[in-house]
């Protein structure tokens, strides 16, 4: 079915306790690097060349998150949870990450994204599954659940990541987010520069 129509079904299941953070008109609801991001056509955009991180005004912890995002060619931007105001989500939070795998693989040849850089995964930590994201340009569907330190992520109807932060061996990583250790923070966008598009952004 077209993607329009999927995103609808998949929004309306289960859908009562929802509050909406992006109002579709400006970013009053946010703070952080409000100045490198925008409002248009009902959506928040993270302006080309700029970036920073986006966050809420209310900390959460155990939640459920769904969102809409559409990427440009090889774009790169990143869902922020547990992350501290001033903070790095991929440092002193925790970022799961939104990419088009197969744009960027194609701009930096020499450089392709490594397991724990594909989208939807836990960035440092764990891979997510590929091949489950939609055309660039096409709106995908998003659903994060945190539950203690149980970590899911859900893409266009499809799990791609089912994580137990306690059972990282931490000991393998080589960069250790201090988020893994938070139960609770802002949420938001970890801009990197390009056009990423989100909408209907709903904990």
């Amino acid at each position: 079915i077209p993607a329009e129509e999927s995103n609808r079904i998949l929004s309306e299941r289960d859908a009562d306790g929802f509050t909406r953070l992006d109002n579709g008109i400006d970013l009053n609801n946010w703070q952080g690097a409000v100045e490198h991001y925008e409002e248009v056509d009902g959506a928040i955009i993270c302006k080309q060349g700029k970036g920073g991180t986006l966050l809420s005004r209310e900390e959460y912890g155990d939640m459920l998150l769904r969102f809409e995002f559409k990427l440009p060619p090889a774009g790169n931007n990143g869902i922020a949870i547990r992350t501290p105001l001033g903070g790095s989500p991929s440092s002193d939070g925790i970022e799961l990450q939104v990419i088009d795998n197969e744009g960027y693989n194609a701009a930096h040849p020499k450089a392709p994204l490594l397991p724990y850089q594909v989208h939807g995964s836990l960035y440092h930590c764990v891979g997510a599954k590929v091949g489950y994201l939609r055309p660039v340009g096409e709106w995908n569907f998003e659903e994060i659940e945190v539950r203690g330190q149980t970590i899911k992520v859900t893409l266009n109807g499809t799990k791609i990541l089912d994580v137990d932060i306690d059972k990282i061996d931490r000991s393998k990583l080589s960069k250790v987010p201090k988020g893994l250790d938070a139960r609770r923070g802002f949420i938001g966008f970890a801009g990197h520069s390009d056009p990423v598009a989100f909408r209907n952004f709903r904990v």
